[in-house]
């Protein structure tokens, strides 16, 4: 198994933040079976450790102490590593799929132990570099029910690109349908209403990013340009673009 708290780690001191986070790590991880067969996606390791640890370290570093694991394939893995999160300086509780939710089923399925309205959601096999304190405060500024962190990259056609207004609201999704270089894609980084979330249908499996998103363009979702680094390891490229990340540290 692996080790809990690296010897390495240090709790970082700042200003503590209030909101909620969720990672969402319940996947199969089907893509990346060839390379990661014994672990969920999230407990891969990248550069030395656990991909989860990074993504925690960067929360923890951004000043949240309260974090959910929605778990499902080999849940038991990322609760035995993280445990209540005392030796991160959290506070970390599990809500488990039984049967697979999908992402927008799992987050529906944790509502009840959220405990800041909005609430921050990431995807388990995906990092975004962005600073929570200055997204939270662009989230807030104007009334938003909820908003998703947005990147730019030169090779759309591996992702859904997100179509925006010159204000930045969301006005459309295309699914990997290609694109031109530059274009917006989704980094899998949100702040989201309670209410956005009661209304995700509960137990049954649905996808945040094909099914609900687009469902909540007409609701008030808009678009945060994420500038910093960006890296979904959920396939074997992403997985070697996370190991040169990391080792050199960008959290």
């Amino acid at each position: 198994m692996f080790e809990r708290k690296p010897k390495e780690f240090i709790a970082l001191e700042g200003p503590e933040c209030d909101l909620t986070a969720v990672i969402l790590a319940g996947g199969l991880g089907t893509r990346l079976r060839s390379m990661v067969n014994d672990r969920p996606k999230v407990m891969a390791m990248v550069a030395g450790r656990p991909f989860g640890e990074w993504v925690v370290m960067a929360l923890q570093a951004a000043g949240i102490r309260h974090l959910i694991f929605c778990t499902g394939y080999l849940g038991e893995m990322v609760q035995d590593h993280f445990q209540d999160g005392n030796a991160w300086g959290m506070t970390i509780d599990y809500s488990y799929e039984k049967i697979l939710l999908g992402t927008g089923g799992a987050l529906r399925q944790c509502l009840s132990l959220l405990r800041s309205d909005p609430v921050l959601v990431v995807n388990g096999d995906s990092y975004c570099q962005v600073k929570v304190p200055e997204y939270l405060q662009w989230h807030s500024g104007v009334p938003r029910a909820g908003s998703m962190v947005v990147v730019r990259t030169d090779n759309p056609e591996r992702f859904g690109t997100v179509e925006m207004s010159s204000n930045n609201a969301v006005v459309g999704f295309k699914e990997k349908a290609g694109g031109l270089d530059g274009s917006w894609i989704n980094a899998g980084m949100y702040l989201l209403s309670q209410k956005l979330l009661e209304s995700i249908p509960s137990n049954e499996p649905i996808s945040l990013e094909r099914e609900v998103l687009p469902l909540w363009v007409s609701r008030g979702l808009w678009g945060f340009p994420g500038l910093g680094a960006f890296v979904d390891m959920g396939t074997p490229q992403g997985l070697s673009e996370a190991e040169e990340i990391f080792a050199i540290s960008v959290i």
